[in-house]
């Protein structure tokens, strides 16, 4: 394959993306239209879409052809903010499905992370999160019971977390230490985010801390790769 041919392909379609001459869910030229127009084989037209999907720039529907699609949302990693904040910031409303909601005993590496003893209660939450009807992260949250006592009874699929911990409880989120991490879609959350399997995804773990350094969370949030942009500020 000639690399530069497919390479002007894949430039000739996203370029015509950025202008606004395909909108998110319009349909593309065909692999067929795209040959013609570029004199190209059928290999390095599917080459140069293969990677604009892979990118998050095209999506394909088996039987329908290829579409282009929404823009990535972009959010930071320096703020300390809720999905129910983060959506808010973008225009868009937040939605949460609770998947579960359990208080039981925590396993020894959340005993090290949260800080607490085998013989405490945690309290776990996880909720599938929406952007309007559409899913975009599985949130999973464990807390230290003995500073929620009663939190399982708020409407968790309608209220912000964070905002019934600080108004409710008094507490006072201060920071979080996170890693992220790329992986894929099994089949189980493949099916909750409406996405197929070996679907990119972007895995954000860490631990949020009380302004007296005490830890309240583990949360650990699967964000869908072809939805969300990252922005990590460095300074040096």
């Amino acid at each position: 394959m000639n690399t530069a041919l497919y390479l002007r392909v894949k430039e000739w379609l996203r370029e015509a993306i950025k202008r606004g001459d395909y909108s998110p869910g319009e349909k593309i030229p065909s692999e067929h239209e795209l040959m013609e127009r570029f004199g190209v084989a059928r290999s390095t037209v599917r080459q140069a879409i293969a990677e604009l999907v892979l990118e998050g720039w095209l999506y394909k529907v088996q039987g329908r052809g290829t579409f282009v699609a929404a823009p990535k949302y972009h959010q930071t990693l320096s703020r300390l903010t809720s999905f129910t904040e983060d959506m808010k910031n973008l225009g868009l409303v937040a939605k949460a499905k609770l998947l579960s909601c359990t208080i039981e005993k925590p396993d020894d590496n959340v005993t090290k992370l949260l800080q607490i003893e085998r013989s405490e209660n945690v309290i776990k939450i996880e909720r599938l999160r929406f952007a309007g009807d559409e899913p975009m992260a599985l949130n999973f949250s464990i807390l230290p019971y003995k500073f929620v006592p009663g939190i399982e009874k708020f409407d968790l699929e309608h209220l912000s977390l964070y905002e019934i911990l600080e108004k409710n409880y008094g507490l006072s989120l201060a920071r979080a230490e996170q890693t992220l991490e790329p992986t894929l879609a099994d089949q189980q959350i493949a099916d909750l985010l409406n996405v197929r399997v070996g679907t990119p995804l972007l895995l954000v773990e860490g631990i949020v801390y009380l302004k007296n350094g005490t830890p309240i969370e583990w949360t650990r949030i699967l964000y869908r790769g072809d939805r969300y942009k990252f922005h990590i500020v460095a300074v040096r």
